[in-house]
């Protein structure tokens, strides 16, 4: 993305990638209950998500029929692809060359946090046993039961 786009510099993808101190355990990680593949696309296909990162800034995700994506932050909107690989689900963008593949836990029954795994698709699919860093959290626009507010987990 372009200078001076009142982002400070900070690309959806990296900041995902910085906000990484906020890791479990290790041993925790591997014992988590992640989404799987199918159940990944069960819940977010055609879906808009509402989230915040443990910095407090809210976005909006919309993934939509067909692999189409838009990232809303700030007023900025991104246009990309979204897909579902390895168990993960991956957001790339036309304009940006940040992305990244994110493994999905289902923390209440519309809540959903995302755990920073790999750049890319690739990488992704090449991907052992890593230590994915919790970077959001998010919820389904219209359905009950959001998130809780803090984004601290």
């Amino acid at each position: 993305m372009a200078e001076g786009t009142g982002w400070s510099g900070m690309r959806p993808a990296i900041a995902l990638a910085c906000i990484g101190s906020l890791l479990l355990p290790l041993g925790a990680l591997a014992d988590l209950p992640w989404l799987s593949g199918p159940q990944i696309e069960k819940a977010l296909a055609g879906r808009t998500i509402d989230g915040m990162y443990a910095t407090g800034r809210r976005f909006t995700e919309h993934y939509m029929d067909g692999g189409m994506l838009e990232y809303v932050e700030d007023g900025i909107l991104l246009k990309g692809r979204w897909s579902v690989t390895a168990d993960t689900l991956c957001t790339i963008y036309d304009t940006d060359p940040t992305g990244g593949c994110f493994r999905v836990l289902s923390s209440g029954r519309n809540c959903y946090e995302f755990y920073f795994v790999a750049r890319d698709e690739d990488q992704a699919r090449r991907l052992e046993d890593g230590a994915p860093s919790w970077t959001a959290r998010g919820a389904v626009e219209g359905s009950p039961e959001a998130c809780p507010g803090d984004a601290n987990v």
